[in-house]
């Protein structure tokens, strides 16, 4: 069988060294050692001056959201996980969606400011696949408008803009940690700020307010991280580059094999390089990529329609809006296996049969 994706795991005896050292400290979470050095050794990996580590992706963009003291309307994008939406409904926000652009599949900045009114406090846009959104454009909207900008980073760990950390764009940046994810900690999440203050009132946040012992500076939520997990975080850093060798070796594999597939790829952003996060394809048609799914199943090849359906018409708890772009997109794109493990020669095997459906 071969899975869309599949954690990667450094060598056992690795890991072991950082849990014998959770054994004799006996110190299990709260923020231990060993979640204090992750944050250091990512800030200095990612090259960002304000970093913490949190229990996950969501619960980063729930505190995003409580940090900025955000109300009313949220412009955001429908092509994204579900709780990049989600976070907003539960901080008692309106999600706006603004639809994507065909190219990129991300928000499309030239459409945000006809969905701005007098309700409109922020913006979150998702870097898609790690495609660093038009973050220019977008921090000049929101200085116009005077709007927060919060960016779901989810996917673009180690993604850089102009030389700079893709975290460092707006006023706060998010990341997932999740097992699925080309760097994780099993399970965490990055919050990423570049005001000194903001990050200040995030980590009262993150440990329920407290200010001291028996005092408190803020509402807040446990938003901390165990021992454990940062023992995975810290275990995984020092394969980086063997993790992203492989999967840009991979990335190329396909390139190559799919060139004459009637489908194409997202269009990167031209100041960044790609962290192959993920292989999407955006097909000619639902019918050749639902056939391409058929075929590869039957091979026991999993694939999946990431993101499918688009959120503007399939969540119960958000008023339905008619996008088209994003609704054609997301009826026509596939995410095909990429992971540590997979080998060449299964790449090929998965480009054999997808190009046999086409031929057929």
């Amino acid at each position: 069988m071969i899975p869309v994706t599949k954690p990667f795991l450094p060598p056992q005896q690795v890991y072991q060294y950082y849990l014998d050292g959770i054994w004799k400290r006996n110190w299990l979470t709260n923020m231990g050692p060993l979640a204090s050095d992750l944050e250091l050794k990512l800030k200095d990996t990612l090259k960002v001056n304000h970093l913490l580590f949190v229990t996950n992706g969501t619960v980063a963009l729930q505190m995003a959201i409580k940090a900025l003291d955000l109300k009313g309307e949220i412009i955001t994008t429908p092509f994204s996980f579900v709780a990049t939406t989600s976070a907003i409904v539960w901080e008692h926000c309106t999600p706006i969606f603004v639809d994507i652009d065909e190219h990129s599949l991300n928000i499309d900045a030239d459409k945000i400011e006809d969905a701005i009114t007098p309700e409109t406090t922020a913006i979150l846009a998702t870097h898609v696949y790690g495609n660093p959104c038009d973050v220019e454009k977008i921090e000049t909207i929101a200085k116009k408008h005077q709007l927060k900008v919060i960016y779901d980073a989810a996917h673009a760990f180690g993604v850089e803009v102009n030389g700079r950390s893709v975290f460092e764009y707006g006023d706060i940046s998010t990341c997932s940690l999740h097992a699925t994810k080309l760097y994780h900690s099993v399970e965490g999440g990055l919050i990423v700020t570049k005001d000194a203050a903001l990050l200040k009132r995030l980590a009262y946040m993150r440990n329920f307010g407290f200010d001291g012992p028996e005092s408190f500076a803020d509402l807040g939520i446990n938003g901390k991280n165990s021992e454990y997990h940062a023992a995975m975080g810290l275990a995984n850093l020092k394969y980086l580059e063997t993790i992203h060798h492989k999967r840009k070796e991979l990335t190329a594999r396909y390139d190559e094999k799919l060139k004459n597939l009637k489908a194409r790829r997202p269009v990167w952003h031209s100041a960044s390089e790609n962290n192959f996060a993920y292989y999407p394809l955006v097909f000619d048609s639902e019918e050749l990529m639902l056939q391409c799914v058929e075929l590869l199943k039957l091979n026991e090849i999993f694939t999946r329609r990431y993101f499918y359906p688009s959120l503007a018409t399939s969540l119960p708890y958000v008023k339905p809006q008619d996008l088209p772009v994003t609704g054609d997109i997301a009826q026509r794109v596939l995410c095909l296996p990429l992971y540590y493990d997979l080998t060449l020669e299964e790449v090929d095997l998965i480009c054999r049969l997808i190009l046999r459906v086409q031929n057929n």
